[in-house]
């Protein structure tokens, strides 16, 4: 993190920890306000890779799930990066500014995405960098985002996944259970913006961020979970993050076969967990109905202002749809709870 935003962040109040701003003082109120209010946050728990190069758009077209050639100044994508087995290695946000394609994805992925990709580089003309302290990477949400964010910015994005930028920031609307922004600036300029929301919006940590994510149904791929899933288990081709009609791609022929030949087994849920313990990535879940095997594994969980973690889990089809109970961790642990997600699933 920029030393000059960090010492920033600590007058404003924050509170740091292994993942980055953890909170501004009052957990339980910034999960509560992040749900039902206006709020911003610090994302420098998120990384970035700069590609760039005569054959970034080529190598990165032959490499990853979504089609490149629709990212542009005006326009990002989630995608993901697969092995030859069609199973999920990482999966970010693709945006383009100057001359770089720029992935955007937990900070503790960067390192192993840039060595893997940079095997595959061979003779193309392709720089792969962390440029993970290129930009302050800010995150706004709630009712009034759009109005407090075109005031301080002009021009915004109005529809999912579109960019508006200029010289001094970038800035994506994501999806959301309220409008919701990333913006990625300078130092000065985040500084300026973090003043202007702080009037009428409240700073929250890295948790309740991620809690609105939950919310929102999108995936993300941690360490624990790399190389678990293919991208239809955490309804990656539901969020435009997979085109089933570009090229190919490593993985993509199982990728292709589970959407036209195949039947899908497990999908991702929104779930609440009853548990004080905090759920992590990977974690297995059982069904009641057959304890002898897991029956689906988390993605990922956040603290909810009403008890518990929201979380999203790859959970059979079938386990899912039964009347057996479900649990975290062991056959007896803290019981799964599945709600429904905020975008429709096609067998629904």
């Amino acid at each position: 993190m920029n030393a000059d935003w960090k010492a920033f962040l600590e007058n404003a109040g924050a509170e740091f920890g292994a993942n980055g701003v953890q909170h501004f003082g009052n957990p339980p109120r910034e999960l509560s306000v992040a749900i039902t209010g206006n709020v911003f946050a610090d994302l420098s728990h998120y990384g970035l890779v700069s590609v760039h190069g005569e054959d970034a758009l080529a190598f990165l077209q032959g490499q990853f799930t979504n089609d490149l050639g629709a990212v542009d100044a005006g326009h990002s994508q989630l995608s993901g990066y697969c092995n030859a087995k069609g199973r999920l290695l990482a999966n970010f946000r693709v945006f383009h500014r100057g001359d770089s394609y720029y992935l955007c994805l937990p900070d503790e992925m960067i390192e192993g995405l840039i060595k893997r990709l940079r095997m595959y580089v061979l003779r193309s003309r392709v720089t792969l960098e962390d440029a993970s302290e290129t930009f302050v990477h800010l995150g706004v949400s709630g009712a009034d985002s759009e109005e407090d964010l075109r005031s301080f910015a002009g021009d915004i994005p109005e529809t999912l996944h579109a960019v508006c930028q200029n010289d001094r920031q970038l800035i994506v609307r994501v999806p959301g259970i309220h409008p919701s922004f990333e913006v990625f600036s300078d130092v000065d300029t985040a500084r300026e913006l973090w003043t202007r929301l702080n009037v009428h919006s409240a700073p929250i940590g890295a948790e309740a961020w991620q809690l609105l994510d939950i919310q929102a149904g999108i995936p993300m791929i941690y360490a624990q979970t790399s190389e678990a899933f293919v991208p239809q288990m955490v309804n990656l081709q539901l969020i435009d993050g997979v085109n089933f009609k570009k090229g190919c791609y490593p993985g993509q022929e199982i990728v292709a076969r589970m959407q036209y030949l195949g039947k899908l087994k497990r999908r991702m849920y929104k779930a609440r967990i009853d548990t004080d313990t905090a759920p992590q990535p990977g974690d297995d879940i059982y069904c009641s109905s057959d304890p002898s095997q897991s029956a689906g594994k988390l993605v990922s969980a956040a603290a909810h202002p009403d008890g518990g973690y929201a979380a999203l889990a790859v959970v059979q089809i079938a386990s899912a749809e039964g009347e057996a109970a479900l649990h975290l961790g062991t056959p007896e642990g803290p019981q799964v709870r599945l709600e429904h997600l905020p975008y429709p699933f096609p067998s629904e």
